[in-house]
């Protein structure tokens, strides 16, 4: 039988199968010899021990179209990167590099900023400004007044669709009005620190309808991006292909060479600010790192 691997705990794998439900399995000793470790959203073949009990083995793991180191998962159709408007303000450095890391994986990203009940009108308008042209779809949403619940429905049914973003900003709070079935602890934010409290403490496939699948992670404070060389960064910055070609010299970085089209962009108000300044920041610190 052939399914899904919805969640992976102490060495046992729950797959799911869209005609009987989930199976409890290990992973036959064949993965531990060739090094292979199964990973929530791969696609698994398994053998049945005891139907009553739901108990099976993996025997396959089908081949992977892209995986994710953190969180590690597998088989990813697109990246729903919430942030919420307020308490916490967006952290855009980070909220960046989770841009990066999907562009850089080649997974579809769409950008949810949540709690629009506790927001200004002027800090929705902000968040428009810097994200609209970066060509990814925004959503506003409320949780806790289930705005914009229906549209974000749409954009994740039929796929496998992973949350990224920090803790506190409702991504539990979203899973539980998307589907019934498992209720996410849900925390408050500190008002010491204002972050929210880890409330997910692992990667887990949530089924919500047919061949829809919503992975809830544990929130990030930092994120890497290690993986990615400094010259294919900009590759990863949807906004400044459009100027690709159009620099003064060739191979340009978009950091400090004369006639960079990119930088005009920004300082014409085609680019935000925000975004270029990121991408120095990034640049910087992988440039540091081939250093060392």
């Amino acid at each position: 039988m052939r399914g899904k691997i919805v969640k992976g705990i102490a060495g046992f794998y729950y797959v799911h199968i869209a005609e009987s439900g989930v199976y409890e399995c290990k992973a036959k000793g064949i993965f531990r010899r060739d090094g292979i470790k199964p990973l929530v959203g791969d696609d698994a073949e398994i053998e049945i021990l005891d139907e009553a009990a739901g108990k099976g083995n993996i025997v396959r793991l089908l081949p992977r179209k892209n995986e994710l180191i953190r969180p590690a998962v597998a088989n990813i159709d697109q990246a729903l990167v919430v942030f919420a408007v307020t308490e916490p303000a967006p952290h855009f450095n980070l909220l960046d590099r989770f841009l990066v890391m999907m562009e850089n994986r080649e997974i579809p990203a769409v950008l949810c900023f949540n709690k629009t009940d506790i927001a200004e009108s002027p800090e929705i308008a902000r968040l428009k400004d810097i994200y609209a042209g970066c060509g990814y779809p925004v959503l506003f949403t409320s949780a806790r007044e289930e705005k914009n619940i229906e549209n974000l429905k749409c954009l994740l049914k039929g796929k496998t669709t992973a949350l990224a973003g920090p803790s506190g900003v409702g991504k539990s709070s979203l899973i539980n009005l998307l589907q019934s079935e498992i209720r996410m602890e849900t925390g408050e934010v500190s008002r010491k620190i204002s972050r929210g409290r880890h409330t997910t403490r692992h990667s887990e496939l949530i089924v919500f309808g047919e061949n829809s699948y919503i992975m809830d992670t544990p929130g990030f404070s930092s994120l890497y991006i290690n993986d990615i060389e400094k010259e294919k960064l900009k590759y990863c910055f949807p906004e400044f292909l459009p100027y690709e070609g159009k620099c003064r010299f060739n191979g340009c970085s978009h950091v400090h060479e004369p006639g960079c089209a990119v930088a005009a962009a920004v300082e014409s108000g085609q680019i935000h600010r925000i975004r270029y300044k990121n991408y120095l920041d990034m640049y910087q610190e992988l440039n540091e790192r081939k250093r060392y």
